[in-house]
Order: structure tokens, then C-alpha cells, then sequence
């Protein structure tokens, strides 16, 4: 894997050669925003801009780096594990970015008998296995 920094750098002088680099768009889709902070936080912003090719969601962007249309992506770690045709080349560092949290609670107004033991279930061993099996990080 190569550091982030050096393989973004090249990127605007020759690894994307011409191509596109694929991510969420970055005024609404929370891994485009994500992606666009820490590009900003190493000053890669201004390079990579003019070759983005920004997308409805996160899954979108890795498809597109999967059928290759794009040369390089940026998604969530957990959505470039379930595409076979992809292989992650950096991971961007935890401090470049704000933290990626997923919450989970039961409104006030919630009608639904289930919701409460669902929300208990989250934090359950066995969900916790299974965040973990997919590439979460469980916060304590």
C-alpha cells in the first residue's frame, strides 16, 4: 500500500494518466465531504479537483472504479472490501477528517415495538462479530 500523500501527489502528474478519480459528491454525500476535507487537510485539494468524477453515493463511486471508468476512488473502507475488482492503494490518516461515526437510537415518537430491542441488538456480541467481520470499528 502506498502512502496516501505520495499516491495522490502523482496523481495529478501522471497516475491518474488523463482518467478520473471517483467519490461521493462532496456537497451531499457524507463520504464526498469526508473525501474533500482530508484532500483539503494534506493540501491535495486544488491537484486532484478538476479530475473528479462525483457521484449519487458511495457505491456508485466504487462502481465505478470497479468497471474502470475511473482510475482511482475514494470510499469507505467497508464498501471497497465488498467489491472483488477494486484494491485499496491508501488509506487516508484518521486525523484528516472528521470522525466517520454511525449513531443509532430510538426517536421519542417511535410507535414501533421492535425498535428498542433492535437498537439493543446493535450493541449485541453477535452484531458487534458482524460489524467487525465487514470492517467497522466498534467504539467502546
Amino acid at each position: 500500500m502506498l502512502p496516501l500523500e505520495g499516491l495522490l501527489e502523482e496523481a495529478h502528474v501522471g497516475a491518474l494518466a488523463g482518467g478520473k478519480l471517483a467519490l461521493g459528491d462532496v456537497k451531499g454525500v457524507p463520504a464526498g465531504k469526508y473525501a474533500k476535507a482530508a484532500l483539503e487537510k494534506l493540501g491535495l485539494w486544488a491537484s486532484v479537483e478538476k479530475s473528479l468524477a462525483q457521484s449519487e453515493n458511495v457505491r456508485a463511486a466504487l462502481a465505478l472504479v470497479a468497471r474502470g471508468e475511473a482510475r482511482l476512488g475514494i470510499v469507505y473502507a467497508t464498501d471497497a472490501k465488498a467489491e472483488p475488482k477494486v484494491e485499496v492503494a491508501a488509506v487516508f490518516p484518521e486525523d484528516s477528517h472528521p470522525p466517520i461515526v454511525y449513531p443509532a437510537a430510538v426517536i421519542s415518537s417511535s410507535t414501533n415495538p421492535d425498535s428498542q430491542a433492535f437498537v439493543t441488538y446493535l450493541s449485541s456480541a453477535r452484531a458487534q462479530e458482524i460489524f467487525l467481520a465487514q470492517g467497522f470499528t466498534i467504539l467502546k
